[in-house]
């Protein structure tokens, strides 16, 4: 089967405008649940996994502490940092893109645990996403997205190592402009943006930022669910808690093999062509 192109659906990578390289399909982060054993099993149908979340620094260890005290599953390992090393040690071999989804208010952290990415070819994940009270009073989760600047300097401290350097980030957040964060985060070093669209799948196609590769989150179950984030203009795609389900994650893989060959039959929205910011909800 042929490549593909935009004009019929596959993906494309956004800096060099041809077929892409990168994973299509990832399993995304579960906090407690996602670690090598889940990867592993998640292998036969993902092309890349993201452990984690995981706290790093004192601050978000006691959120996550706090977490666990009303019942919500957690990592909170000794040595974090052995732990993402021995994660990653323990998946190598599989045949996915393994990464880890990170949660820190220092930089200092942030870079230590990418050096460890970085020696096992792992994507750093900074996570700028989880909505728990306990987190966001910590400085970190979703609290990052309205600041742009400290969150800028944890991706920065990332991409200083070398490392591929993704960000989790969570649509609909009062007084957020997503499309901002994504230009800003990509001028600190970012390479993905992972979009928890939030049931507003039209946010993914105002996010236009060039060379940054947009993974959509949210809803992914099936074929209709990956064509629309095709439609809007997402070049991969994540499935967070049905990734323990290898029914969904079948039926998600069939539909997105499709979409990388360009037979997905939808009609995808070329980033030039995606609306002005100011009409996407």
């Amino acid at each position: 089967m042929s490549s593909g192109s935009r004009a019929d659906t596959a993906p494309v990578d956004p800096t060099t405008d041809g077929p892409a390289t990168e994973p299509f399909l990832l399993a995304a982060s579960l906090s407690g649940q996602a670690d090598a054993e889940w990867a592993r099993a998640a292998a036969p149908f993902v092309d890349g996994a993201i452990l984690g979340g995981l706290a790093l620094d004192a601050a978000t260890r006691t959120a996550a502490a706090d977490l666990v005290s009303r019942g919500r599953e957690e990592f909170l390992p000794e040595d974090p940092i052995a732990w993402i090393d021995d994660q990653l040690r323990a998946v190598a071999g599989a045949p996915l893109r393994t990464g880890v989804n990170v949660r820190s208010t220092t930089p200092a952290r942030v870079r230590e645990a990418a050096a460890v990415c970085v020696r096992h070819d792992a994507v750093c994940e900074i996570n700028a996403h989880c909505r728990q009270p306990e987190l966001r009073a910590a400085g970190c989760g979703e609290t990052l997205l309205a600041e742009p600047a400290r969150l800028a300097s944890l991706v920065a401290a990332a991409a200083a190592t070398g490392v591929t350097t993704s960000v989790k980030v969570r649509a609909e957040v009062q007084g957020v402009d997503l499309a901002a964060v994504a230009d800003r985060v990509a001028d600190a070093g970012a390479d993905w943006l992972h979009v928890d669209a939030m049931d507003s799948e039209p946010v993914v196609a105002a996010i236009d930022t060039e060379g940054l590769r947009i993974v959509a989150n949210n809803g992914v179950r099936d074929r209709e669910t990956v064509a629309e984030y095709a439609r809007h203009g997402a070049d991969a795609v994540s499935v967070g808690r049905p990734s323990t389900d290898p029914v969904v994650l079948s039926r998600v893989a069939t539909a997105v093999d499709d979409w990388r060959t360009g037979q997905l039959d939808e009609r995808h929205i070329d980033r030039r062509d995606r609306p002005d910011r100011s009409e996407v909800p």
